[in-house]
């Protein structure tokens, strides 16, 4: 393990402190996962790059990482509190499809985009539909703890039980009026209770639903992340991560249900990714889906970037900082992303044995890198050190070659294993690629299957996209 201390900025205490396992030499990490009705846009992207690099730099300093992600395929409904239908049920009525295939597709969207990203799959990814069982018995234990009742068919989850709610995001329930922050429900005891199980919803159509002591029905969207963290991380782990908006609403009640249910806060550190913003000359604005547009990697790839553009240009700022979008940003990365490349190749191609020891210089760099992403991820400090260690001449080619090598294990830009591409992807493949496009219109997925893999022999894997699909050379 490495010897420099880790600090990490908890946003439950709301400083940067430093980081303790709960496990030696193991940290246990909870990420949420998409919902998958939709396209994740790059804005949610972001916040799964900064979880990466954070894994990265655990695994970096000796760690062995275990890393839950979920995918919600029922129970988030539009307000990220209990207003509105649920998201799969609005996908059904807009595409015509089963909730099961629309949660599918957009679950392989999902992780071919992160292979595009360089983001390494979780070692555990849990669907909600497959973990009913579990989300019942820890409603279970709320209820037999006396921080559940049943109003109108529904559980909910009695806040004015819990003293410390709010806690998170720094809420006072006190000074807050019903009402104020979600919609009135004349079923609950106060507007800030959230449901733990729907029977009778405000809405027909639900296409999901399962038997439980309460009736038939599905589960409310937090106790599901709470149940899935319990069953792979046990009822306390060492970081859960999210998106910025996920604070006031989601991961609030998710302390709520998941210390009520076990006596104690289910994660010591909270980290939260902020948001990618959209600027014009009257407002700043997050990208959303709600707002009816957004960008998609896709779109990155129809100009012909790299979408490891997108991932530097991620680098560029703390995660912890809002970060402006713009088409001559994602440019201006991929334009750096290719120096970088140019950069490793022409070390690759000088003829020089690495030392056996460090250099003096050598050596400061190293601690320098990693005193940056040891540093609550400082990856704008580290992408300098970068530049500044590979122009240096004072270090041998070899020697920066097996910096940028080892660096890169974090940054995960691929600029270690790129080679230049000097031929054309062959006629035969794109042929192949084109049969498998047709094939899926077809629902024929078993030849769709044996045409991905006829690609693979080739050396290629086959990505779908929005538009079609885009093919990547194996190193």
């Amino acid at each position: 393990m490495s010897t420099t201390p880790i600090s990490l900025f908890n946003t439950l205490t709301r400083q940067v402190e430093a980081f303790e396992t709960i496990d030696a030499d193991s940290v246990r990490i909870y990420c949420c996962g998409p919902t998958v009705y939709n396209y994740q846009h790059i804005g949610n992207l972001r916040t799964y790059i900064f979880e990466d690099l954070l894994t990265r730099t655990l695994r970096y300093a000796g760690l062995k990482v275990n890393h839950v992600m979920n995918i919600t395929d029922v129970g988030h409904l539009v307000s990220d509190a209990d207003s509105g239908e649920d998201k799969m049920l609005v996908a059904m009525r807009r595409e015509g499809k089963s909730s099961e295939q629309i949660a599918q597709f957009y679950t392989d969207i999902f992780f071919d985009h992160c292979t595009l990203l360089n983001i390494r799959r979780p070692t555990t990814v849990c669907k909600a539909t497959d973990h009913i069982k579990e989300m019942i018995e820890l409603i279970k234990r709320l209820e037999s703890n006396g921080f559940a009742y049943l109003a109108g068919g529904n559980v909910y989850f009695d806040v004015a039980k819990f003293n410390e709610y709010g806690r998170l995001a720094q809420l006072n329930l006190d000074s807050l009026q019903a009402g104020a922050r979600i919609e009135v429900d004349s079923k609950k005891k106060n507007a800030f209770d959230f449901a733990l199980w729907f029977t009778k919803s405000k809405f027909e159509g639900q296409e999901l639903q399962w038997d439980s002591p309460w009736g038939t029905g599905y589960p409310g969207w937090h106790i599901e992340c709470s149940a899935m963290a319990m069953r792979y991380l046990g009822e306390q782990f060492d970081i859960h991560c999210g998106g910025i908006d996920h604070i006031p609403v989601h991961h609030t009640n998710e302390i709520a249900q998941s210390q009520c249910a076990t006596g104690h806060i289910p994660a010591r550190v909270w980290m939260h990714g902020a948001f990618l913003v959209e600027k014009d000359k009257e407002e700043t604005k997050k990208m959303s889906k709600s707002a009816g547009s957004f960008l998609v990697l896709d779109d990155i790839l129809t100009r012909k970037l790299d979408p490891l553009s997108y991932r530097l240009m991620c680098l560029s700022a703390s995660y912890r900082s809002e970060l402006a979008w713009s088409w001559q940003g994602v440019e201006s990365a991929h334009q750096t992303l290719q120096k970088l490349r140019a950069a490793v190749v022409a070390l690759q191609e000088q003829d020089s044995d690495p030392p056996q020891t460090p250099s003096a210089k050598g050596a400061e760099y190293a601690e320098r890198f990693r005193q940056a992403i040891f540093d609550d991820l400082a990856m704008p400090r580290a992408m300098a050190t970068v530049h500044a260690m590979l122009s240096d001449s004072s270090v041998s080619p070899a020697e920066r070659l097996a910096l940028a090598i080892d660096w890169d294990e974090v940054l995960g830009l691929g600029v270690a294993s790129w080679k230049p591409d000097r031929t054309a992807v062959p006629a035969e493949v794109k042929d192949l690629a084109d049969k498998r496009v047709a094939a899926r219109r077809e629902k024929n997925f078993a030849l769709s299957d044996q045409l991905r893999d006829q690609i693979a022999a080739l050396g290629y894997t086959v990505l779908d996209t929005k538009d079609g699909y885009t093919l990547k050379r194996e190193q």
